[in-house]
């Protein structure tokens, strides 16, 4: 039997957690962290992400804080709207919607945040931390993904981990998690030689290369964990369309030893993980342990 990792479960559960320490930094230290969010332009799949965002902050107790930018607007403007939110006190963590519009070079951009107030963990300072053990702001979907596997697994010492995908944004952060766990890592990716030889031989596999249901079944190392990180949109029948992982999650039932699902898996982890770094946040730039807020 293939264990489905409830990963929807797993985030109501962050978010409770979360609520319980934002009451206490209201009660004990007077303080509601606040979460801004930036958005430029008109991107569905952007304002339903950004409209849940919003939603999920204000449900846990804290401020939610909007910004909804014209599709046009300049890189000089923006960062000047960075620069106020990096001033204002009763701001803990911003976040920067992507993708931007082609006239907005989002490295600058996301450079330009307060570095204890980069919840996305996307800041140099923040990868740089991350890469040599330092304490630095951790991107959310890999956060997501690593409570998962610790729910699961517990310890990951001695581990084999494979990530199949190599972005700024899962596989190379991802990466660095794992090796801070204790796990033999290996990132491969779509033009890695003997790739589903290599995906076998993982105690962990996490997939994120974008591939709708790429990873195949007899790829997988029976009694693994694997994490789908991927979130794909393909036809059925009708001309309606699903979504899919990276991961032919049916042929992965029953060699498995547990998979997250899509949609139900990581998907509900990052907001959640977001709504921890602003916590996280907000205790850092305060001076505050947060262990106390328990």
């Amino acid at each position: 039997m293939t264990t489905r990792i409830d990963g929807k479960a797993y985030a109501a559960k962050v978010r409770e957690s979360v609520a319980g320490e934002v009451a206490v930094l209201k009660e004990r230290h007077g303080i509601t962290p606040g979460l801004a969010v930036v958005l430029v332009g008109e991107d569905p799949a952007s304002q339903v992400y950004v409209r849940n965002k919003g939603a999920q902050t204000t449900e846990t107790g804290m401020l939610s804080i909007e910004h909804k930018l014209p599709v046009d607007t300049t890189q000089s403007d923006l960062l000047a709207l960075i620069d106020d939110l990096n001033s204002d006190s009763s701001v803990n963590g911003i976040l920067v919607q992507l993708p931007l519009p082609a006239q907005i070079d989002a490295e600058p951009v996301i450079n330009a945040l307060r570095l204890d107030k980069d919840v996305d963990g996307f800041h140099i300072g923040n990868v740089g931390r991350l890469w040599t053990g330092g304490e630095g702001m951790v991107p959310c979907t890999p956060l997501g993904c690593l409570m998962l596997l610790r729910d699961q697994l517990g310890d990951l010492t001695g581990k084999r981990a494979l990530i199949l995908g190599r972005s700024n944004i899962v596989g190379k952060p991802m990466a660095a998690l794992l090796l801070g766990e204790n796990c033999t890592v290996t990132i491969a990716h779509s033009r890695t030689a003997d790739l589903p030889v290599r995906c076998s031989e993982a105690d962990i596999l996490i997939a994120a290369v974008g591939r709708p249901q790429m990873v195949k079944g007899d790829w997988i190392k029976p009694g693994a964990t694997v994490v789908d990180v991927g979130i794909n949109r393909i036809e059925k029948d009708g001309g309606k369309t699903r979504l899919v992982g990276d991961v032919d999650y049916d042929g992965a039932q029953g060699v498995a030893g547990a998979i997250t699902p899509v949609p139900g898996g990581v998907g509900p982890m990052t907001i959640a993980c977001l709504l921890h770094n602003t916590v996280e946040a907000a205790c850092r730039q305060n001076g505050i342990d947060r262990a106390s807020l328990s």
